[in-house]
């Protein structure tokens, strides 16, 4: 692992002019190494485009992901939980530093828009060279979600020919998923293609403590390619393209009473219940990437179809929530992206860029409820159907101008402003000024502080207007107040850190942070389908500190993460509709901690290799528990956590063609029973317990 509590040391280097072929040379036949250094010169280039100074890394590479217990069979999500101050939640949520979601994908330097579902993985372990994880005070490149940014490299072919592998990793709980990969190289063209099916019976968290849930089966598909041509040693066309296809069934919780009637019936077995969802998200990106003169560049035109679907059981759902919802939402995204990089004299390097964004929303509720008597209660066992649709247009549009200027061999200072538009209801914008100052003053000491201004608008995907008269007098009638339109959030950032070497081998980092925010945005679960909705708090304050340490010695690795936070919110001024009046009284006046906050959160991991072929490793999970309701809304908290995996692995020589890698994972080996959720506290939909033990074994051809 290589944590780098750098802020961007390492952006002094890649903010270098990058040494281009020479344009009044004499033309060179096209050799496979001079194809890897132009390759290489466009990667840098790329990578010039993207500063970090004045913020946070956290960096994983492909050799860090293998070595995790599931190897490249790990989802995206576990993946990013190895960094520090990263907590995880049901349905494969990830919270950073405080905030509920408002992560940004990137993938080689493009913007991807997140996809509306709560718990699929759209992006696959197996496309990655490494990920940064990018927080604090970003740059003003850096905007829309900025929680954090997932900054992913992609594999590609270094050499010209086919190569690839074949793999499956199988195992406990119905486990079964096939891999496949394939790369190549000849002549201008490269390309580098990765499948792979999923199924098992644990798709989505265990409602109870049991060891294998009920109704949890899930089928999910996955496809990624990236095709690039070399126009000239300046210049590089690529498509980038990903499809994911899931289906879920939603698991249950036995032993609920009916709270509702249905023509005839008065009684329904909770753990017969057939709800499922669908998700499907595809994405395509073509991007211009080069060189003119001394500026660098890449434009990118790309479209990002999301869609969920779920399908309710009608007369469970009818009998033990009084309504069921057949929903559907889709959101197809239009975007252009063009960033620019201009060194400007020895110490100054000066960048720019737009982009923009076009969005469609819908949102389709088709509900079967009951009508109602003046008093609320049940009037009828014969259901009444209700459609509420929506549809949303929205425009997002952002310019940045920075400069990185390095003031001496020690200091190097980033400062900038973005100016920002969103445009769905109403037109809100800003303009944020951003700062980072990195001080070095010796070759093993790292100091970075930072501040940032954030305008992030609300997520397009989980806007959803409710028509509240339409299901007055029914079961699933809702409190006729608040506005139904999540405003734009606007804080203020402060970061500031330290990362120290000691010797070769270590190294340790310390951050602290701090961020005021008005317009809060927070999501929940409101109702059966496992889809979230955006509201806002009018304030909120969020603070917190994080230690890194990582030991690299050779054939022995190590890192410890440790984060401490506190995320707190004051008074809901948007969807008010879907809380308990009680709860508003009282969050009214007061602050709250959010519902995702979690004090204290941990992880470790150790790796020795024998020789070239065989490696053991551990992991872990610490976390002192998410919140939930107490004598007041999330007043308390769940128990703490610990989650250890095992692993071994070791490559054969069983075929000319290439290794033959075989990896034993044990995941919880210590079968500790723990629960993410206990089904309370805001906009928390329903309880979900953590994974029991299982062992899984993967097998992996290379070609």
């Amino acid at each position: 692992m290589k944590p780098l509590r750098l802020a961007l040391s390492i952006a002094l280097a890649l903010s270098a002019p990058v040494a281009f072929a020479d344009d009044a040379a004499p033309p060179q036949k096209a050799t496979n190494l001079g194809e890897v250094d132009v390759t290489a010169q466009l990667d840098a280039a790329r990578n010039s485009l993207s500063p970090d100074t004045g913020s946070s890394q956290y960096v994983m590479d492909r050799q860090t992901i293998q070595a995790l217990p599931l190897g490249d069979s790990t989802p995206l999500n576990q993946v990013i939980l190895q960094a520090p101050g990263v907590v995880q939640d049901s349905f494969g949520q990830l919270h950073v530093r405080g905030d509920h979601a408002n992560l940004q994908y990137r993938v080689n330097g493009v913007l991807i828009p997140e996809s509306i579902g709560g718990f699929g993985q759209t992006l696959d372990a197996r496309m990655i060279e490494n990920v940064k994880l990018l927080t604090g005070a970003l740059p003003a490149q850096y905007g829309d979600r900025t929680a954090a940014v997932v900054d992913i490299t992609t594999r590609s072919q270094k050499q010209d020919g086919v190569g690839g592998s074949v793999g499956i990793t199988g195992g406990q709980f119905g486990t079964l998923n096939p891999n496949a990969t394939l790369f190549g190289r000849e002549s201008n063209w490269s390309f580098f293609l990765t499948a792979n099916y999923l199924e098992n019976d644990v798709g989505i968290e265990n409602p109870t403590a049991s060891r294998k849930p009920i109704h949890d089966h899930t089928n999910q598909v996955k496809a990624f390619g990236d095709v690039s041509y070399l126009i000239d040693n300046d210049t590089r066309l690529s498509f980038m393209f990903g499809a994911t296809n899931n289906r879920f069934e939603i698991p249950n919780n036995p032993g609920q009473d009916p709270q509702f009637g249905y023509l005839d019936v008065t009684n329904f077995d909770s753990a017969q219940l057939n709800e499922r969802q669908q998700e499907k998200t595809r994405f395509g990106v073509l991007s211009l990437q080069g060189k003119v003169g001394g500026t660098a560049y890449q434009v990118s035109a790309g479209q990002r179809y999301s869609g969920l679907d779920f399908t309710p059981d009608d007369i469970g759902d009818l009998m033990f929530n009084g309504v069921a919802s057949d929903v559907r939402r889709s959101n197809r995204a239009d975007t252009l992206q063009a960033d620019f990089s201009t060194p400007l004299g020895d110490n100054h390097t000066l960048r720019y860029g737009i982009y923009g964004a076009f969005e469609r929303a819908n949102a389709t509720n088709n509900a079967l409820v009951f009508p109602t008597d003046d008093a609320g209660n049940q009037a009828s066992t014969t259901p009444l159907n209700i459609l509420d649709t929506s549809r949303i247009l929205a425009r997002t549009y952002a310019a940045y101008l920075q400069d990185e200027w390095s003031i001496g061999s020690q200091w190097t200072v980033n400062y900038g402003v973005r100016a920002d538009k969103f445009n769905a209801f109403k037109p809100e914008s800003q303009l944020s000024p951003r700062l980072g100052v990195v001080y070095q003053p010796t070759d093993s000491t790292t100091i970075h502080a930072g501040y940032s201004r954030y305008f992030t608008p609300p997520a397009t995907e989980s806007i959803t207007p409710t028509s509240i008269a339409k299901f007055n007098n029914t079961t699933n009638a809702l409190p006729d107040n608040g506005n139904d339109l999540p405003l734009a959030e606007r804080s203020s950032y402060y970061d500031v850190g330290i990362s120290q070497k000691f010797g070769d081998a270590w190294t340790v980092g310390l951050d602290s942070y701090r961020r005021n925010v008005q317009r809060l945005q927070d999501e929940g679960q409101f109702g059966a389908a496992v889809v979230y909705s955006t509201f806002n708090y009018d304030q909120g304050k969020i603070k917190g500190d994080e230690l890194t340490v990582n030991y690299d010695g050779g054939a022995l690795t190590a890192y410890f993460n440790f984060a401490y936070n506190r995320a707190v919110g004051k008074r809901v001024i948007t969807s008010q509709y879907n809380f308990d009046p009680d709860d508003l009284a009282y969050i009214e006046d007061h602050f709250i901690h959010l519902d995702h906050d979690q004090k204290y959160t941990s992880s470790g991991g150790v790796s020795y290799a024998f020789g070239e072929g065989t490696r053991v490793g551990a992991d872990y999970l610490f976390g002192s528990g998410l919140r939930a309701d107490g004598l007041v809304p999330n007043g308390d908290h769940m128990p703490a956590y610990f989650q250890l995996n095992l692993s071994v692995a070791h490559d054969f020589n069983l075929t000319p063609i290439g290794a033959t890698h075989a990896q034993l994972a044990l995941v919880n080996a210590l079968d500790r029973t723990y629960e993410i959720r206990d089904g309370s506290g805001i906009g928390v939909g329903a309880p979900q317990f953590g994974p029991r033990r299982g062992v899984f074994l993967s097998l992996q051809q290379d070609f």
